[in-house]
């Protein structure tokens, strides 16, 4: 993996400064996702930072689990997650973690906050507990159970795990201050009582711990260094703090927070990604519209790209609203100088070369790659008939029209110059096929006498595959679909995000294993379908990225 240089920002001089002082010998982070979706863009430019700056640092990333949801969590979304670190070149340092491993501990020092003093039972609900909350303007109100003593507290903490208590009928809460104007310090729950099957643990714990108490917990057990997360975390780390400050454990990480990355004409909730996959609008999480990571592999975003794409849009505390053509620019770079470059026709009109003479009409091999030798070249057969794109006739041309029109001429790409001499319609006007000329004097050299600027791409019916191109386009219309309060943001859909068309390939592809990716010239990069492509029986294409970005002002 050799990218480019990265880019310096806030983070990284902290990691130096941190390193030159002696503060840290060596650094590690850490990629806690939860295993209850799949992963997005947003995670990727997360991925790309933690173990981008252990890579870069000669550091260690951790890969852990946030397991404490068992409800929502699956061994299919860990799978996926890791699958998905791997495909993006990255690898974690050792085992997979799980924040898991650490429940035996993580009880353990909860008894300690208890036996200190700072920690107890409470039996409100979850709606007294809101109202005793307070608001950011008016501080908190003490829950009657506050005063509890550190024996009763004790008591019912056990007892809470023995299972004695019927689900949500007592948390156990952090005793911080109810009047802090940070309403993530006004006693926040730690515990809770849930039973639930836990993918790793079954059904060993009827209480879980939250995110809050858990993540920080698992840092200082991992000998997490820098502990990096999104900008909504910010008020959670006097918490965050507050916990490793109370609790003897092995290091106190320290927390920076960052922005997190929102896309034009996508969205990133994973709660509204998951509508989308249950609602039937998209056909799954893998879709290649979605902006999982296993939606843009399916569609054929490399890994280069998406991480160009990381280290391009850069790490900040201000807003990170990208538009969709910067992703797409990085992608189609990096698929540039990389991929092979073949013809194909998505909405094929018939021609039929009527001087074509067998033995006479030459094919002639063409290249892969223009500025890539070492990619090798193929045979470009011809025929009497072949297939050309309707787009590249027109009856009534406009001013500067350069491909086929009655009379008028064009060089087949890698072949002849042929001539429009006859237009064959059907019963209602519209033009099925050309009869055209073939000058035989022009293979591999200019016509005489004459410019024919027009080069158009085609293929010989008698050796193309038959392919379904599928034309994704960006899943909605609205470039922030989720930000207007008064309506829903499917209301934003396109219609038009997946368009499948049956046309024709060069027969170079017949072999193409899935995930190859090709630029069909003049039409946009194209990628066979992970799943759906069969080589030799179906032929199933996805565009990745068209060659140009069509939806720039």
């Amino acid at each position: 993996m050799s990218d480019p240089a990265p880019v310096q920002h806030f983070i990284r001089s902290i990691i130096e400064a941190d390193l030159a002082s002696g503060k840290h010998a060596a650094i590690t982070t850490r990629f806690p996702p939860e295993p209850n979706g799949y992963l997005h863009i947003g995670h990727a430019k997360s991925i790309c930072l933690n173990f981008g700056l252990a890579v870069d640092y000669q550091g260690a990333c951790n890969l852990r689990f946030d397991d404490t949801n068992p409800e929502k969590e699956t061994e299919e979304y860990a799978s996926a997650i890791q699958e998905d670190v791997r495909w993006l070149g990255f690898n974690w340092h050792g085992e997979v973690r799980w924040a898991s491993d650490y429940f035996p501990a993580l009880y353990d020092y909860a008894e300690q906050l208890i036996g200190k003093g700072l920690a107890y039972v409470d039996d409100l609900t979850p709606e007294e507990m809101r109202e005793y909350r307070g608001t950011l303007t008016q501080p908190g109100r003490a829950s009657p159970h506050r005063a509890r003593t550190t024996e009763d507290n004790l008591d019912l903490f056990r007892r809470m795990k023995a299972g004695e208590f019927p689900d949500g009928s007592r948390t156990l809460r952090a005793k911080i201050d109810m009047a802090s104007p940070n309403i993530n310090l006004r006693d926040p729950v730690i515990y809770r009582i849930k039973r639930a099957h836990h993918i790793r643990t079954g059904d060993t714990w009827c209480i879980y711990p939250m995110y809050d108490y858990t993540h920080c917990i698992s840092d200082a057990l991992e000998n997490i260094t820098h502990s990096l997360c999104t900008l909504e975390f910010e008020d959670h780390r006097p918490l965050y703090d507050w916990v490793l400050d109370q609790l003897s454990v092995p290091s106190h990480p320290r927390q920076i927070e960052f922005s997190r990355l929102e896309l034009h004409y996508t969205v990133t909730s994973k709660r509204k990604l998951n509508q989308l996959v249950t609602q039937g609008f998209v056909s799954g999480w893998d879709d290649p519209r979605m902006p999982t990571i296993h939606g843009m592999r399916r569609r054929g975003y490399t890994p280069a790209g998406i991480r160009e794409f990381a280290r391009r849009i850069g790490i900040s505390k201000s807003d990170n609203v990208i538009d969709m053509g910067v992703l797409e620019g990085c992608i189609r770079e990096d698929l540039e100088t990389k991929v092979p470059r073949v013809m194909a026709v998505l909405n094929p009109l018939k021609v039929t070369l009527s001087n074509y003479q067998e033995g006479v009409t030459a094919s002639r091999a063409a290249g892969f790659h223009p500025n890539h030798p070492e990619f090798g070249e193929r045979d470009v057969p011809i025929s009497r008939e072949i297939w050309i794109e309707q787009d590249d006739f027109s009856e009534n041309p406009p001013a500067g029209w350069q491909r086929l029109t009655i009379g008028g001429e064009a060089r087949l790409r890698y072949s002849y110059v042929i001539k429009c001499d006859e237009v064959v319609k059907d019963t209602e006007g519209r033009v099925i096929e050309l009869r055209c000329s073939i000058d035989h004097e022009t293979l591999g050299k200019n016509p005489v006498g004459r410019k024919v600027k027009g080069v158009i791409h085609w293929v010989s019916k008698a050796h193309a595959l038959p392919i379904e191109a599928r034309l994704y386009d960006r899943l909605f219309l609205d470039a922030e679909p989720d930000s207007h309060k008064d309506r829903d943001f499917l209301e934003f859909l396109n219609p038009e995000s997946l368009t499948v068309v049956n046309g024709w390939a060069e027969a170079c592809v017949a072999q193409a294993a899935p995930e190859t990716r090709y630029q069909f010239e003049r039409l946009g990069y194209f990628c066979a379908d992970r799943y759906d492509h069969q080589p030799g029986e179906r032929m199933a294409f996805n565009r990745t990225v068209t060659l140009k970005d069509s939806w720039s002002k």
